[in-house]
């Protein structure tokens, strides 16, 4: 940031990056609060610097170029010591809006504070942050090259959207697992972890995928390739949910908090039931608040007794 910059932004408050959760998620805006601080405040950034990146990537107004453009300036303002004015660089992306949504759009103006909250973490987990979310940007870039120059990003095989996963998602499953096992309890279950990590994300992601291809294409994204068949993206997306309801089992074995628990579970919960949703309904459906509240409640009462959801257990497997 410039120095004027670093000067005036203050860290958001905890009631302010709340409700940018609210405004700018799903099922991260259910599943954060979940968590004790400082995971909290930690998970909750690294969304909210995630989306700032996501609405870069997708500002379908913009070309292919001035997508690319915006990625590296943010690149820029995530180094250690960036030398990049945080100010001018905003109103540039905003002098013609990247997106219509006002939460995004809110969120965008509001990045001088984003990047102040994140000098403000604990060391640890600021570097943490600052690796994958590098990571990402640097990674949409490089699916951005192979885009038409309207912007227009195609996949055209099963391994093109999976690389695609990884980038957009099976990182965050790998930021998530490092912060986790900065707790002494977890970290001899790290390699376990990360093994399951990528896979976890990659699952979330493309059920997703599956659920939003309609707005997708409008968006100008055709991420479903055309040469896979439906039916092997939504078997992919099983396969990966078994691995993710490993992973919430493997934090079970090595003594997770409850807290940690309950936000990895809820999300993988709701994809399942999304899932299973999108093969017998077809693309668009979504659950309803009656579900969620459902498996948010049998999620709790499971916790109390000091167990995992039985679903989750029979979706693990022996």
């Amino acid at each position: 940031m410039s120095d004027a910059s670093a000067v005036t932004a203050l860290p958001f408050r905890d009631d302010e990056l709340a409700d940018f959760l609210v405004r700018t998620s799903r099922t991260f805006a259910l599943a954060i609060p979940l968590l004790e601080e400082p995971l909290r405040r930690e998970v909750g950034l690294g969304y909210l610097l995630l989306r700032v990146a996501d609405t870069l990537e997708d500002a379908a107004p913009w070309s292919r170029e001035e997508r690319r453009e915006a990625l590296a300036g943010f690149e820029a303002l995530l180094q250690e010591a960036p030398q990049v004015d945080v100010e001018a660089l905003v109103r540039g992306w905003l002098a013609r809006p990247p997106t219509d949504n006002a939460g995004y759009l809110d969120l965008l103006s509001r990045t001088p504070s984003l990047l102040a909250s994140l000098d403000a973490l604990r060391t640890e987990a600021g570097a943490i942050l600052r690796h994958f979310v590098l990571k990402t940007v640097r990674g949409m870039r490089e699916v951005l090259a192979g885009a038409t120059p309207e912007g227009l990003v195609t996949l055209r095989s099963l391994q093109s959207l999976r690389d695609y996963c990884y980038i957009v998602a099976g990182l965050v499953g790998e930021l998530l697992t490092d912060l986790f096992v900065l707790d002494p309890r977890l970290a001899p279950y790290a390699p376990n972890l990360r093994a399951l990590a990528p896979l976890f994300g990659e699952g979330l992601q493309l059920v997703n995928i599956l659920k939003d291809v309609r707005q997708d294409r409008q968006e100008g994204r055709a991420l479903l390739p055309v040469d896979v068949q439906l039916q092997d993206v939504e078997r992919l997306a099983g396969e990966d949910l078994i691995a993710a309801a490993r992973y919430v089992r493997a934090l079970y074995g090595a003594g997770a908090p409850r807290d940690v628990l309950a936000f990895t579970t809820l999300p993988l919960l709701l994809a399942q039931a999304t899932l299973e949703l999108l093969i017998r309904d077809g693309a668009g459906a979504k659950v309803s608040r009656a579900v969620v509240r459902a498996q948010m409640d049998a999620l709790q009462a499971a916790l109390e007794r000091g167990q995992l959801p039985e679903s989750v257990e029979a979706l693990a497997g022996p």
